[in-house]
């Protein structure tokens, strides 16, 4: 998206945009990778029509969520489905559209941090996933057909990341066992401006 510049757009041009960029087509499929027994995305059909959730894609300000933004601060919203990027200064202001876990149970909120920065991040279906699906490869490397993307930032929680998706379906969707997907021109802009030790807090 942009940078936060006063004064801001109108309500209506950015949603109609946020609605362009939602509609994106889809490329592939994706996998996050979370333990756990309930549907994954691969085995969801994402031909189905549901609703994106745009009205509530909206900007946000920094300080009713952080103390700080030391390190710089991203904010998830799952029920918005966006992720939320503040530099450490302030002069940058990032929204992006995003893919969030299918359930409540899948679901993690509070507050952890980036813990490492992968590129072209290596994919490995949890136990759970490769019980219910036998034929699935134990392991994805770095390439076209890769469920993370591009990039990866990984999470002080087993299992969770804030990855790419080459699966553009996913966006604006319930459609993780956990993880947070983004377009990859997204993922890849925020991959850049994230460090090491960056805050992350899930809502």
């Amino acid at each position: 998206m942009s940078d936060k510049r006063f004064p801001y757009p109108s309500r209506r041009t950015f949603l109609a945009g946020s609605a362009a960029l939602l509609a994106t087509p889809a490329l592939a499929q994706n996998t996050s990778s979370v333990n756990s027994a309930a549907t994954t995305e691969a085995e969801r059909d994402l031909t189905e029509s549901v609703p994106r959730n745009i009205s509530s894609f909206r900007m946000l300000d920094w300080q009713p969520y952080f103390s700080n933004t030391r390190n710089g601060a991203i904010l998830v919203d799952i029920d918005s489905r966006a992720v939320h990027y503040w530099s450490e200064d302030q002069s940058i202001y990032k929204l992006y559209p995003s893919s969030v876990p299918l359930t409540e149970e899948l679901t993690r909120r509070g507050r952890t941090s980036v813990t490492q920065k992968v590129t072209a991040p290596t994919w490995r279906p949890t136990p759970s996933m490769l019980e219910r699906n036998p034929e699935w490869p134990a392991v994805i490397g770095p390439g076209p057909d890769n469920p993370l993307g591009p990039y990866a930032l990984y999470l002080s929680w087993t299992y969770y990341r804030i990855h790419g998706t080459h699966d553009t379906r996913k966006i604006g969707r319930r459609s993780s066992n956990g993880c947070i997907g983004l377009y990859n021109e997204h993922i890849t802009e925020l991959f850049g401006m994230a460090n090491v030790g960056t805050q992350v807090l899930l809502i």
